[in-house]
This record gives C-alpha cells, structure tokens and sequence, in this order.
C-alpha cells in the first residue's frame, strides 16, 4: 500500500516538473589555480516559468555543470513571481533599473512576437507572453538585466488588483 502512494507522488512530482519551461540564460565557468593545476567550477543562471503568467529566476553554483543548472532551477521555482498577462500582452508601459543595468517593457498589438533578447526574451517566453516590445538600456551584464526585468514585472499592475483597491468596478475603470 504504502508503495502505491510513492508511485502516486512520483508521477504527481513528474507531472508538476513537466509543466514547466526551464530556460538557460547563462552559464559560466571560473577557474581557481591550485597546487595542481586548475579547478573549475560552473554557475548557471535559469528562468522557470509556466506559460500561465507565473516566472521565477534562480543562479546556482557547483563543480558540475548539470548540479549547478539543478540548483539554479530548484531556487527559480522557489521565487515565482505573478507576470499579469492580457491578451498575450503585458498591461501598460513599465521601466526599471538594476544597478547600471535598465530594461523597458511597452505591450505590442497580437503578430508583434517577442522583441527582446538574451533574458528579457527567456522571461517572456517561461510567463506566457507573446507580444511585447522591450529594450535593454546601460549595462548588458545578464544578471542585472534579469534582475531589472524582474523589477519591471513587480511594477506591473493588473486591471483587476487596480479596481479593487480603489473601490470600483472593473467597467469603470476600464470605461
């Protein structure tokens, strides 16, 4: 009986593993000199997402390549974050800055696609959005450029959480 339930836990882990897109946006190797030679060790920067609106970052770091993408993956889906998305696109306008590194979002008509790249592009595409225009500003370091891309989808304000607060409906607000 008890093995049932670890068949059920597995395939219901499996199915939860299989539902989301795993994106590499970096892997980097760094090389630390030792008595006998060199030893390498890797970090590895992922976007999980679920194509449903929900996104997580994570960077990990080990000895192996596929430990370090593991790690990265596992603390991604432990910070997923709410992209509102409507009609395939994001809500309004939005701009924020990482240390040196800024990245504006603007929502696109549906045949636009995906204009962004290298992380911007990666979150886009594991949130579920088809239709955006973006543009990475400053720094082009990859970390930061995540980290603001991230900051913008903070300062993303769904119609509904809007109504809500100010105490009216959706209509009105809307017009």
């Amino acid at each position: 009986m008890d093995h049932a339930r670890e068949r059920d836990k597995d395939k219901e882990k499996n199915y939860q593993e299989k539902e989301f897109v795993e994106k590499l946006v970096k892997l980097n190797r760094t090389a630390k000199v030792v008595k006998g030679g060199r030893r390498f060790s890797f970090s590895a920067l992922t976007v999980v997402g679920d194509r449903k609106g929900n996104v997580g970052y994570g960077f990990g770091k080990a000895n192996d390549v596929s430990e370090a993408i593991r790690k990265s993956i596992e603390k991604a889906k432990r910070n997923m974050v709410k992209l509102p998305v409507r009609n395939g696109t994001i809500p309004h306008d939005v701009q924020a800055d990482f240390k040196a590194s800024t990245v504006l979002l603007k929502p696109a008509c549906s045949g636009t696609g995906i204009i962004a790249g290298g992380p911007v592009r990666a979150v886009m595409e594991a949130g579920g959005v088809t239709d955006v225009l973006s543009k990475s500003i400053g720094a082009s370091n990859q970390y930061n450029v995540l980290k603001a891309t991230f900051k913008c989808i903070s300062r993303l304000m769904d119609a509904k959480v809007v109504a809500k607060n100010r105490g009216k409906a959706l209509k009105d607000l809307l017009g």
